[in-house]
Parts: structure tokens; C-alpha cells; sequence
């Protein structure tokens, strides 16, 4: 028996995702494109260094601060920032524990969205002949058999368009997710289940946190071979 803590899976998710962060800066020079100096005391205007020359709106305008138009941020940002983080591995042990004895308990399962109200029995378990399926058909009638195509259905129905900037970084469509399968050697069975939408593949030997338990939260709908 394991404890089900949500609090600490929910840590180790949070520190695992990000060690898949790419390093952001602005650039060094940015806001110091400018010849500029302060006029110094006595003129009666604040003493933030100002655009050169003249003939043109900028001169004299102020520059490089971070309250100027123009000029940098504060305290610019750096690719050296410590991005990853290191997670106790009895700590993630423990999390993944946690992730798979939620995943046994109806009620976590269907309170994170899975649509398991017909399926024979939680946790789900399949003879190892599935492990030899080659094709998508016969894993579709699988899902059918089982009752589980409910829950690909909702994955269907929830295929939308994503909101914001990321429809211009390749993330354009999202998703729900649908059932994990966790098979113990693929003898073809990754290649019939991987074009079914929703779903995720794991194995046995290798499971994954980030995949049991989605956005931190456990009660993932699991399908063991």
C-alpha cells in the first residue's frame, strides 16, 4: 500500500518539468544603443542620462534607465539563470508510487476527467497477447471491448485551437489526455496504440512521472498488459 500525496508528487512534477526549459535573455545591448549622459545639476529636469545631438525628437529624451522609453529592463535577464533543478531520487520513487495508487481509485480517476464510468474494473488489466498487436484497428477494437473509447472520444471532442502566442511556436492544437498503456515489451504494440489521439505509452520499467500523473495532478487512467 502506498500513500496517495498529492503535495509531493505534485513538488516532484513541478521540479522534473523543469529540466526541459530552454534559456531565455534579452540581448546585452539592448537599451544601450544610444550615446547618452546625464546633463548633470542645474538645468532643472531629473538627472537620467539623455540622447545626444540634435534635429531629430530623440535627443534629449531619456535613455538606458528602466524607466525610459527605449532604454533596458532592470535588471536584464541572463542565459546562466539557474534553470534545472535536482530532484531526490527517493523522493521521485516516491512520487511515481503515489501516481499508480491513485491510479487504482475510481473516484481520482474520474475527478481528473477520464471517462471511465463503463470499464469492468480500475485498475484495468489486459492479457499479455495485446503486446503483439500490430495494427490500430485491432487496438481500437481493444479500447471498444474494453469500454475505454469513451474516453478517446472525449479526447476527439476536445481538439481545439490554442489560445495566445504559442500558435506561432508550432503548439497550435491541444488536447485532453487519454488512457497511459503500460506494457512490459512492445512486440508491436507501440506501433498499433501510437496513432490513437490521447493516447500515452509506457513501459513498465521505465515510468514515467510527468506521464502518470499529467500537469501534477495523480489519478491517471492506466491500462496494464
Amino acid at each position: 500500500r502506498a500513500p496517495i500525496r498529492p503535495d509531493i508528487v505534485n513538488f516532484v512534477h513541478t521540479n522534473l518539468r523543469k529540466n526541459n526549459r530552454q534559456p531565455y535573455a534579452v540581448s546585452k545591448l539592448a537599451g544601450h544603443q544610444t550615446s547618452a549622459e546625464s546633463w548633470g545639476t542645474g538645468r532643472a529636469v531629473a538627472r537620467i542620462p539623455r540622447v545626444r545631438g540634435g534635429g531629430t525628437h530623440r535627443s534629449g529624451q531619456g535613455a538606458f534607465g528602466n524607466m525610459c522609453r527605449g532604454g533596458r529592463m532592470f535588471a536584464p535577464t541572463k542565459t546562466w539563470r539557474r534553470w534545472h533543478r535536482r530532484v531526490n531520487t527517493t523522493q521521485k520513487r516516491y512520487a511515481v508510487c503515489s501516481a499508480l495508487a491513485a491510479s487504482a481509485l475510481p473516484a481520482l480517476i474520474m475527478s481528473k476527467g477520464h471517462r471511465i464510468e463503463e470499464i469492468p474494473e480500475v485498475p484495468l488489466v489486459v492479457e499479455d497477447k495485446v503486446e503483439s498487436y500490430k495494427k490500430t484497428k485491432e487496438a481500437v477494437l481493444l479500447l471498444k471491448k474494453l469500454k475505454a473509447w469513451n474516453d478517446i472520444k472525449k479526447v476527439y471532442a476536445s481538439q481545439r485551437m490554442r489560445a495566445g502566442k504559442g500558435k506561432m511556436r508550432n503548439r497550435r492544437r491541444i488536447q485532453r489526455r487519454g488512457p497511459c498503456v503500460i506494457y512490459n515489451e512492445n512486440n508491436g504494440l507501440v506501433k498499433a496504440f501510437r496513432n490513437i489521439p490521447g493516447i500515452t505509452l509506457l513501459n513498465v520499467s521505465k515510468l514515467n512521472l510527468l506521464r502518470l500523473a499529467p500537469g501534477g495532478h495523480v489519478g491517471r487512467f492506466c491500462i496494464w498488459t
